[in-house]
């Protein structure tokens, strides 16, 4: 069995999440799982208006996480939350899997599908806001 090599900032953000827990009332609520791993990701957000350039703009007040998962689940859903936290919501969904694992210094090949699954968690709750 071979050994997964996970960089510092997996580890540091695997021991450590960010923006982990519940919001008790979000905007949107995201979802992602893969059934292959068991991974399992649930994002919180929060949207607010704010004025930016003398119009108004959606933004990310708040997120949060929720993910059932090995060291890379973990630390990508914690990096997705340092990523769109504050920004408008027209940013924040082009976030891509490459920033997330860029910004964790990679992933190993085996665990690069975490960072999709986060991805895909976060743009599960922007098609859920936009339908409401």
């Amino acid at each position: 069995m071979s050994q997964i090599i996970y960089s510092k900032e997996v580890i540091e953000h695997f021991k450590k999440p960010h923006n982990q827990g519940v919001i008790k009332d979000p905007t949107a609520v995201g979802e992602a799982g893969n059934p292959l791993c068991g991974d399992m990701m649930k994002l919180y957000i929060k949207i607010d208006k704010k004025k930016v350039g003398g119009k108004t703009v959606d933004y990310v007040k708040d997120i949060k996480f929720e993910t059932l998962g090995c060291a890379a689940a973990i630390a990508t859903s914690s990096m997705i939350t340092d990523l769109v936290k504050g920004q408008p919501l027209e940013v924040a969904a082009k976030v891509t899997k490459a920033n997330i694992a860029d910004s964790l210094g990679g992933l190993p090949p085996i665990k690069l599908h975490c960072s999709v699954l986060a991805i895909e968690a976060l743009h599960d709750a922007i098609k859920k806001l936009k339908s409401k």
